[in-house]
């Protein structure tokens, strides 16, 4: 007999994954979490039905959120990711001699323990010295913060639910604030393929876009991602993704990434035209 996890992407639309096992499955006052072992994307985590990562993919994700602004703010020290209890961004971070301290928040203690329980090779980072965990709600966390981080990276998983205060014009706002004068946000900005998730990416970007004087978008394929296609934000006081791009200063790091180059990072700012054209209306 065989068994089959789907997620369903549109009412129209699902990802179907065969299963090998569910090594996993319980429910904390936030979500239900499950833990599944497969044959095309080894172990994966879904949250509510919808998968947060798998191992063979989260690579991708996790370097793409981390490396674009670590390759164009000169000198991060002291980085917040709201979110990021599986430790995947944390551990892209420690790759990098400057960064000091990393603050996670991260709302859910049972994800953090599944994650540490059953991903052990990117949960590891959760126990670096440079690594502080808190279990707290990203928007209260942050109120009151000023001029505190040089990175803020948003590593929720989406706009509904226990989550939703984390996209609000307060949060992006609190953001600012806690930012040091040349800080950078970045935060997962959902995929613009399908109809319904469209208004999502549409009210994040023109909420941080009236919040920071540089917003940019830019992309990557993820697999287990709706419609395979997902967007990142890139919001700042001062540093432009493309303008102040050093790639020749990043490569000689010698930092270990799958996905992530230097030619990948001007390339993941040229966007679809359908793309361009919906974050210009929100722009005007």
């Amino acid at each position: 007999m065989e068994f089959w996890f789907s997620e369903l992407h549109t009412d129209n639309v699902k990802l179907t994954i065969r299963i090998e096992k569910q090594l996993f499955s319980g429910e904390s006052e936030y979500q239900k979490i499950d833990v599944f072992d497969s044959e095309e994307f080894g172990k994966f985590i879904s949250l509510d039905g919808e998968i947060v990562f798998s191992e063979k993919d989260e690579f991708i994700y996790d370097e793409m959120v981390t490396h674009v602004p670590m390759a164009v703010h000169p000198h991060v020290k002291d980085v917040l990711i709201i979110g990021g209890g599986d430790g995947g961004v944390a551990k892209e971070l420690l790759q990098y001699d400057s960064v000091e301290h990393i603050d996670v928040v991260e709302v859910d203690k049972m994800f953090v323990d599944v994650s540490r329980q059953f991903f052990p090779e990117v949960a590891c980072a959760l126990e670096d010295p440079r690594v502080k965990v808190y279990y707290d709600d990203g928007l209260r966390f942050l109120r009151g913060k000023k001029a505190r981080y040089d990175l803020i990276i948003n590593d929720s998983t989406d706009p509904f639910g226990h989550t939703e205060g984390l996209f609000t014009k307060e949060f992006y706002g609190s953001c600012y604030n806690a930012l040091r004068e040349d800080g950078i946000m970045v935060y997962q900005h959902g995929s613009p393929f399908y109809d319904e998730d469209e208004m999502a990416c549409r009210n994040m970007h023109r909420k941080v876009f009236r919040s920071f004087p540089i917003s940019r978008v830019y992309q990557a394929h993820i697999p287990t991602s709706p419609s395979g296609y997902w967007l990142f934000g890139f919001a700042s006081k001062k540093y432009h993704p493309i303008k102040d791009f050093r790639p020749e200063v990043w490569n000689a790091r010698k930092i270990e990434t799958w996905y992530y180059t230097t030619h990948l990072h001007i390339g993941a700012f040229m966007l679809p035209k359908y793309v361009e054209d919906l974050l210009e209306e929100e722009e005007r």
